[in-house]
C-alpha cells in the first residue's frame, strides 16, 4: 500500500498576512458615500453613461440576442431586468445578460495598468442586487460602485501579471471586487463581506484563450462574473459561509492563482485616500485595448498621408502580453468578430485605410473585406525586446512603402486614458452613437437616460430610474 502523507497546516501566503482579507473587509465596511472626493463621483458617473452606452450598442452582437433567448427560454419571470428588451429574470441570470452584453463590443472602460474591465462586471452585478432589494438610493449605489471598481483596479495592480499566466483579470478580479460591492448593498459587515468574497472565489474563473481563440465565450465572461457575485454576496447574507483567507489562504488568490506573484502594497496601501478610480479609461475604439496605441498610429499615419495602396508592408511591435493576446496573423476564412477586436493587423489596417476605427469597423461584412483583409496581410506583428513585457501603453509601427521609403512612429501614451483623456463631448458622443447603433433610440431617448445618471445621487431608487429611462429597441428584439 502506497504510504499516505500527512496533510500541512494551513499556512498563508508569503506575501500576504494571515488576516488580510478581513482586513480589507473591515476596512471598506467603514467607507462611506460623504468620503467619496468630487472627482470620483464624477468618474463614477462616467462608468455609468459609457456602460449603459456600450450595453445598447451590442442589442444585435453577436451570441447577445442568442444569450437573451435562451435566458428568457428558461425563466419567465423575476426581479430584475435584462436591460435590452426589459425582460425579466432572476438577479443572477439578469447580471449575467447585462454583463454580456457590456463586454461584448469589447469598448468597455479599463484601468489599462491593471488590465481590468470593471463596468462590465460591476454594473450588472449592482444593478441586479438593487433592484431586487428596491429602494437603494444613489448615494448608496455609487458607495457599492466606488467599493467594486477600487478593488478590482488595485487586485488588477498587485496581481501584475495575471494576463501573462493565462487569466482574464477582468473575470478573476471582477468577481471578488464585485461580489464586496453588492455585499455593501446588501449592508453586510466585515465578516458577512468576508463571506461575500470567500463565495465568490469559490467561483472565481476566467481563462485567457477564449480572446486568443477569437471566440464569442470571451463576451460572455463578465457576465459570468456578476452572475457569480450576485449569487455570492446574497449567499453571504442568507447566513452561507465562504473562505476565510481568501486572498492569503496556501490554496487562495495569491497562492494558487498568482504563483505568489503579488504586490500586496498595490492592494492596501493608501485604501480609501489615494484612488485608483481617477487612473480608469475610457475606450474611442471598440476592440481590445491592446491594439489602441497601433490604431492611434494607423490614423495618425493616414493623417499625414500615407495611403493603404502605397503600402508594401508594415511591422508592429508590441510587450510581449499585448502580443500574446491580439499578435496573430488575421485569417479573414474565420469570418470572426471578436478575431477582428483581437487582431492588431486587422485594426491598424482599418486605421490607416479609412482614417478612423468605430463601431462599423468591426461588423459583418467590414471584417471580411478583401482589401482590407490583403492590407492586413501585409501586417507583422512582434513581440518587442524594447517594450516591457506587460506594459499596455506603447507600441511602434515600421512602414516600408512601394516608392523605397520607411516610415516609423513609435507612442506610449493611448487615447481615452487619464494622459490623452476622451473629453466629455467625446464620451457624450459615443454613448448616443451605441444607443442608435444598437437600439435605435433617439437624442431624446438617449437624453432622458443620461439626465438618470446625472441625477443618480439624488434618486431614492437607482434601479427603477436606470431601467425605466434606458430605451427599448426601435424594432422587435
Amino acid at each position: 500500500m502506497a504510504s499516505v502523507l500527512p496533510l500541512k497546516p494551513e499556512l498563508p501566503s508569503p506575501l500576504l498576512e494571515d488576516g488580510a482579507s478581513l482586513k480589507l473587509c473591515e476596512t471598506i465596511s467603514r467607507w462611506r458615500y460623504e468620503d467619496l472626493p468630487p472627482a470620483v463621483v464624477r468618474v463614477l458617473k462616467s462608468f455609468l453613461i459609457d456602460t449603459l452606452g456600450v450595453i445598447g450598442g451590442a442589442a444585435r452582437a453577436p451570441g447577445i440576442p442568442v444569450l437573451h433567448a435562451r435566458l428568457t427560454r428558461w425563466e419567465r419571470d423575476g426581479a430584475a431586468t435584462a436591460l435590452i428588451g426589459k425582460r425579466r429574470l432572476s438577479p443572477p441570470s439578469a447580471a449575467l445578460a447585462n454583463g454580456a452584453a457590456a463586454h461584448a463590443l469589447d469598448f468597455d472602460d479599463q484601468h489599462d495598468p491593471a488590465r481590468v474591465h470593471t463596468s462590465c462586471v460591476t454594473l450588472p452585478a449592482l444593478l441586479a442586487t438593487a433592484e431586487d432589494l428596491g429602494g437603494v438610493s444613489g448615494r448608496e449605489f455609487l458607495l457599492a460602485y466606488a467599493v467594486s471598481a477600487e478593488l478590482h483596479a488595485r487586485l488588477g495592480l498587485a496581481c501584475y501579471n495575471s494576463l501573462g499566466k493565462g487569466w482574464h483579470p477582468t473575470m478573476l478580479f471582477g468577481v471578488l471586487a464585485a461580489s464586496l460591492g453588492a455585499g455593501r448593498l446588501l449592508k453586510l459587515g466585515a465578516a458577512g463581506l468576508n463571506n461575500a468574497l470567500g463565495l465568490a472565489f469559490h467561483q472565481a474563473c476566467g481563462s485567457a484563450q477564449s480572446m486568443r481563440d477569437g471566440v464569442l465565450s470571451k463576451r460572455l465572461g463578465p457576465g459570468f462574473a456578476a452572475r457569480a457575485a450576485v449569487l455570492g454576496a446574497f449567499l453571504a447574507a442568507d447566513g452561507i459561509t465562504g473562505t476565510r483567507r481568501t486572498l492569503e489562504g496556501n490554496a487562495g488568490l495569491a497562492a494558487l492563482y498568482e504563483r505568489n506573484e503579488v504586490r500586496p502594497e498595490l492592494l492596501f496601501e493608501g485604501l480609501g485616500r489615494e484612488w485608483r478610480i481617477l487612473e480608469y479609461s475610457f475606450k474611442p475604439y471598440p476592440c481590445c485595448r491592446c491594439s489602441h496605441t497601433a490604431i492611434g498610429l494607423g490614423i495618425r499615419m493616414h493623417a499625414e498621408g500615407v495611403r493603404a495602396e502605397a503600402l508594401e508592408s508594415a511591422e508592429i511591435g508590441l510587450g510581449e502580453v499585448n502580443w500574446l493576446t491580439v499578435g496573430e496573423p488575421y485569417d479573414v476564412k474565420r469570418d470572426s468578430v471578436v478575431h477582428a477586436q483581437f487582431n492588431a493587423a486587422y485594426s491598424f489596417a482599418r486605421a490607416l485605410s479609412d482614417g478612423r476605427v468605430d463601431l462599423r469597423s468591426y461588423q459583418r461584412p467590414q471584417i471580411t473585406d478583401p482589401a482590407i483583409a490583403a492590407l492586413a496581410g501585409r501586417v507583422r506583428v512582434v513581440s518587442d525586446p524594447a517594450i516591457e513585457p506587460t506594459a499596455i501603453e506603447p507600441a511602434r509601427v515600421e512602414v516600408a512603402l512601394r516608392d523605397g521609403r520607411i516610415t516609423q512612429l513609435t507612442a506610449t501614451v493611448m487615447k481615452g486614458s487619464p494622459q490623452q483623456p476622451l473629453t466629455d463631448a467625446e464620451l457624450l458622443a459615443k454613448f448616443h452613437d451605441c444607443l442608435e447603433f444598437g437600439l435605435g433610440a433617439t437624442r431624446a431617448e438617449a437624453d432622458r437616460l443620461a439626465q438618470a445618471v446625472a441625477s443618480i445621487e439624488r434618486s431614492t431608487d437607482v434601479a427603477r430610474g436606470i431601467v425605466d429611462a434606458f430605451p427599448l429597441p426601435a424594432s422587435k428584439f
